[in-house]
């Protein structure tokens, strides 16, 4: 069993923090913020934190553990399978790793 408490607001659903590293290099800042909004709209009472990172990174953390590595599968995250692991973790419910987006627009040189 872990160590780490976690706590839970007035209604028993328990703190989420979502944080989102994305690449500064790679223009990734838009994504990171609509990600951001869309949970904030849907889950107004997580902590959602958007971070420069690695170069080519766009990682998805929720309650420190890793939802989504663009960085290992080359593709952004599904929004929606994003804001469903955040509503499951707020509902004590265990987080998965979530599917990408299709990649449309990719230009190998």
């Amino acid at each position: 069993m872990s160590g780490k408490s976690v706590e839970k607001d007035d209604d028993g659903l328990k703190q989420v923090r979502v944080d989102i590293e994305y690449c500064n290099v790679c223009n990734s800042k838009p994504q990171c913020l609509e990600l951001s909004q869309l949970i904030k709209d849907r889950i107004p009472e997580a902590q959602v934190a958007c971070k420069i990172g690695r170069r080519g990174s766009f990682e998805v953390q929720i309650n420190d553990t890793l939802v989504h590595s663009k960085i290992s599968s080359l593709a952004f995250p599904d929004y929606e399978a994003v804001v469903s692991n955040v509503i499951a973790a707020r509902d004590g419910r265990p987080v998965t790793k979530v599917k990408e987006q299709p990649i449309t627009d990719c230009v190998v040189q």
